[in-house]
């Protein structure tokens, strides 16, 4: 029998709880005792230096979530990526949350297969296991063969539906009526936070839409040869089935495993990240569970740049291009410590009220970002920020738009997962260099618009000490000269000569004009900079690198 599931809406699914309180309230009243139990433990035990303690406590969290269903599972896989939150003997156990669940009876999965795809499994494949490969929140994994082929298989949990319509309305009730008592500040997100959450989870057990998902994100990265999306096999997929092809990998839990492989840490999160930034700022369509459950090392690749492969396309989320557009303003704002402009892009993402006088916010942005972001880039995490960020909205009325809910969950889980490779990583070290190129390479209107507000000032004056620090970010490599420099040289000259330029041609010259005279002192500083950084000594270093890293 095919299902067919409803949308998610928080009205409507509140009624049909409410309706049914022989399910609302013994659910309720279990969740809250449970979680008391948990917190009791927690506060008793949390603090003990036994070894032996710990690892019972990380081991009844552990059963805590898996016993409380699927929400709260996904909700515990945020937790497992951020060994910066969350201690190390916990960690490990929460590891488990990502594909290594309890699985449900393998009859039950055969029976979904024939239901769904209208042939037994031993008829559909030419082998087909015993037992799961992998076991994840939503659904369970089998390693299957066709044609000499290997298969991923994902049968969904049965009764999966049920269960998250119910205990989402039931987040949303809590939240709604505990949040006054939390220590948070998010402004009147919280339900809707959670309304955000309830659509992707609703989404993301509907298998068709995550196979068109898919379709999609293999398109986006075509062209990169380090991003593998697995094949979909239509024929073995439907609404609580999705097969595709098998992807023989590492998962990116920790870094001895990779080296164990001859696999070099540093080179995935580089390409972790960069394609993370490439899905938010470019294609503005981003996966939106990046946990190491989700994310594949391959073989191949570079010391710089590893093979990866993503996995799991359920939860996918989008944002719209005048937010993605505010967002690079808002990270050229903080490199060039422009805290109002900074404080008016807040505004204009929503997380800031119309109303609300922005220079008094000036001087806290100031506290929270300029000590972090100045000359010391690299020695700063999101951690830190947020930390900050934590105490100034308690005294400022900054709110979360409900659409950045999964926006901020991929960042943060995607931070987290490059923390458990690399406890250094810092990850504006890789995202500040790649926002610089794209202001230099990209000659689309929206950013040569950012770029022009960069290099010339409200007059049309040239801003040389902004130009410097946009080369300085993407050119100061101590280890290495940078492999960019060529194709920034060449954007740059296409960029002058074309149409597009005449903006900056028109700025130039007008900037040459002071006072009803000519002026040549920001001009020579410009050239001078311009000369130094693409001297042909680091023209010449930049092309042999490039040639290299072919090789």
């Amino acid at each position: 029998m095919k299902r067919s599931y409803s949308k998610y809406s928080a009205k409507n699914d509140l009624f049909w709880l409410i309706l049914r309180p022989w399910i609302f309230v013994p659910r309720v009243l279990y969740i809250l005792l449970t979680f008391i139990f948990l917190f009791l433990r927690i506060l008793f035990q949390g603090n003990s230096k036994n070894k032996n303690v710990q690892k019972n406590l990380s081991k009844y969290l552990f059963d805590v979530i898996t016993d409380l269903g699927p929400c709260f599972i996904k909700l515990g896989q945020a937790l497992s990526t951020r060994p910066d939150l969350v201690r190390q003997d916990w960690l490990t156990e929460l590891t488990n949350l990502q594909d290594n669940l309890p699985a449900f009876d393998h009859k039950i999965a055969l029976k979904i297969i024939e239901e769904e795809l209208g042939l037994p499994a031993n008829e559909l494949f030419e082998e087909f296991p015993d037992s799961p490969i992998a076991s994840a929140s939503l659904g369970q994994v089998y390693k299957a063969k066709v044609n000499n082929n290997y298969l991923a298989v994902k049968v969904q949990r049965p009764n999966l539906y049920f269960l998250i319509r119910r205990d989402v309305v039931i987040l949303r009730f809590l939240g709604t009526f505990l949040s006054p008592f939390l220590p948070l500040n998010i402004g009147v997100g919280i339900g809707e936070i959670i309304d955000e959450f309830g659509k992707a989870l609703f989404d993301e057990i509907d298998y068709q839409k995550e196979a068109e998902n898919a379709l999609r994100f293999a398109n986006l990265f075509k062209e990169n040869p380090n991003i593998f999306i697995p094949k979909l096999e239509r024929q073995f997929s439907s609404k609580r089935i999705i097969t595709t092809s098998w992807i023989d990998g590492v998962k990116l839990r920790d870094r001895a495993l990779l080296e164990e492989n001859n696999l070099i840490p540093a080179s995935f999160i580089r390409t972790c990240v960069i394609s993370g930034l490439q899905q938010l700022f470019e294609f503005g369509y981003f996966h939106a569970d990046p946990h190491p459950g989700n994310m594949f090392a391959l073989k191949g690749g570079n010391k710089d740049y590893g093979n990866l492969a993503y996995v799991d396309f359920g939860m996918m989320d989008t944002i719209t291009n005048s937010d993605r557009l505010t967002l690079i303003k808002a990270i050229v704002h903080i490199i060039n410590e422009e805290y109002y402009l900074l404080a008016e892009d807040f505004q204009k993402l929503g997380f800031l009220t119309k109303e609300q006088d922005l220079q008094e916010l000036v001087e806290p942005l100031k506290e929270v970002l300029g000590g972090s972001l100045g000359a010391e880039v690299g020695n700063f995490n999101l951690k830190n920020v947020t930390d900050k960020f934590s105490k100034l909205m308690y005294s400022y009325p900054f709110r979360v738009p409900s659409r950045f809910a999964l926006i901020i969950r991929a960042v943060v889980s995607q931070e987290g997962l490059a923390l458990r490779l690399d406890p250094e990583f810092k990850i504006l070290k890789i995202a500040y260099p790649y926002i610089a190129k794209k202001l230099l390479t990209d000659n689309s209107e929206e950013i040569l618009d950012i770029l022009l507000e960069v290099v010339f000032d409200k007059k049309g004056q040239i801003q040389i000490e902004k130009v410097e620090s946009l080369l300085n970010i993407l050119f100061k490599d101590s280890e290495k000269i940078n492999s960019d420099l060529i194709p920034v040289a060449n954007a740059g000259l296409k960029l002058f000569v074309s149409k597009k330029g005449s903006e900056v041609r028109k700025n130039l010259l007008l900037s040459l004009i002071k006072d009803e005279k000519l002026e040549f002192t920001d001009a020579k500083k410009l050239l001078a900079l311009i000369r130094d950084t693409f001297s042909p000594f680091n023209i010449a270093k930049s092309a042999v690198q490039n040639i290299i890293s072919t090789i």
